[in-house]
């Protein structure tokens, strides 16, 4: 049996979480060793695209992978890319995932031995270890779960030929010829990377997007927007006093001043919120509050603007009520937001709904349920973790050894997403596993 203070940390799941994570413990001193299915190490779904159309939510001058150097994404441009280094700007998502598998490989080669990677799919978790579907079982101090963004669940995979569930494997799109009109189940994020997509390569039909709310992602400025003062009336008591109080700011101040005074405080927020208000929150405000805090660039907003205006671009509300596909057309049954019954029929349906987070499924997440060695959050969100993001049995105890970090951690911390949010919990569990 090893010593335990000798053995590494375990990190399933090598995006852009699981990646910097290994490299601020090395930075540290820990040995880790970052478990990849494929050969995307640091990179992940987001940061693997090819597509240059693709381009950062965020400003390039904030999306530094470590907490105290938000700069470094900027400076690492101004090296390899100058042309594209605007603290300003919104980068090009495959140039960020240069730059993380860059920051990777040279931690590596400045701390070496201390990182492992390992091409393989972990398929159980022990405790202190994680088992690979090869059959070897790797050992370590602990076992960090950063298991990033799964792929969309909304759509049965099996349905149907021109049905795509997942527009995130590659060449998924490559099917739809130039002309084809395109069903979209989802107009978030995903969406207005297919469009992207899409146009890339030719396409210049027209897509009828559908979501419960047909909110389409806001613009960022033309500028970082200062952040306002919030008053205790938008920070404490009813919810519904909460949203006035902000409405109020967003009035007098612009709602993305307002958004900007919450986000460094929004996790505070989070924690000190009952289950009862969290309930609340995602059934009302969550998707209002999505395309507000996870905008797109200005010119991206400014491409779907102009698909809107040319009648390339329609987006509905309501609910779906079925999905059927066979190898000619796709057909979505709907209600809409009057009650209405309505058909909509195209060659294609794409499901663009988001991540399909689902921890009462997924083989790891499941199976450590049954064993009682972890327990669904009360919001339905995903795992119940404590304040350090570790693991919470069925009885709640919270497990030493097995921690859960980046969007799969959001029923504990809520914003589990961005960069700039999930580098502070890289920097706060590097701390706690090093201690």
């Amino acid at each position: 049996m090893s010593d335990a203070s000798s053995l590494p940390v375990i990190i399933v799941g090598g995006g852009f979480s699981g990646a910097m994570l290994a490299a601020r413990l090395a930075e540290r001193g820990q040995a880790s060793v970052l478990i990849e299915r494929g050969d995307a190490f640091g990179t992940g779904v987001a940061y693997s695209t090819p597509n240059d159309a693709h381009r950062l939510n965020v400003r390039a001058g904030r999306m530094g992978a470590l907490a105290d150097r938000p700069d470094g994404f900027i400076n690492w441009l101004r090296a390899h890319h100058p042309d594209q280094a605007d603290p300003n700007g919104f980068a090009p998502r495959r140039l960020y995932g240069l730059y993380i598998r860059d920051r990777l490989a040279t931690t590596e080669a400045a701390y070496p031995a201390l990182i492992r990677r390992v091409n393989g799919v972990a398929i159980a978790v022990e405790k202190q270890a994680a088992i690979l579907s090869t059959g070897e079982r790797i050992e370590g101090r602990a076992v960090v779960l950063a298991t990033g963004n799964p792929a969309p669940r909304t759509t049965p995979a099996g349905e149907g030929g021109r049905l795509i569930a997942n527009p995130w494997t590659p060449d998924a799109l490559t099917p739809i010829r130039p002309d084809d009109d395109v069903l979209i189940l989802g107009a978030g994020l995903t969406m207005v990377d297919v469009l992207l997509s899409l146009s890339s390569q030719g396409w210049r039909g027209r897509a009828t997007a559908v979501s419960r709310r047909g909110l389409l992602p806001r613009a960022h400025g033309s500028g970082h927007d200062a952040p306002v003062d919030l008053p205790p009336q938008a920070l404490i008591g009813p919810l519904s006093a909460r949203l006035f109080a902000a409405r109020r700011l967003a009035e007098a101040h612009g709602w993305r001043r307002v958004m900007e005074g919450y986000r460094p405080i929004t996790l505070d927020l989070w924690r000190a919120a009952t289950e009862a208000e969290r309930a609340r929150f995602l059934r009302h405000l969550r998707p209002r509050w999505d395309v507000h805090r996870h905008r797109i660039a200005p010119e991206i907003a400014a491409e779907l603007d102009r698909m809107l205006a040319d009648g390339r671009l329609t987006v509905r509300a309501g609910r779906v009520r079925r999905v059927e596909a066979s190898a000619e057309a796709a057909t979505l049954r709907l209600t809409a937001r009057d009650g209405a019954a309505q058909t909509l029929s195209a060659p294609w349906l794409i499901d663009c709904t988001g991540p399909g987070h689902d921890a009462a499924t997924a083989p790891l997440t499941a199976a450590l349920i049954a064993e009682g060695r972890a327990r669904l959050a009360v919001s339905g969100l995903g795992l119940d973790l404590d304040e350090d993001g570790r693991v919470r049995h069925a009885d709640g105890a919270a497990d030493p050894a097995l921690f859960v970090i980046g969007p799969p951690a959001r029923a504990a911390f809520w914003e589990t997403i961005a960069v700039p949010d999930i580098r502070q919990r890289i920097e706060a569990l590097a701390a706690r596993l090093t201690a």
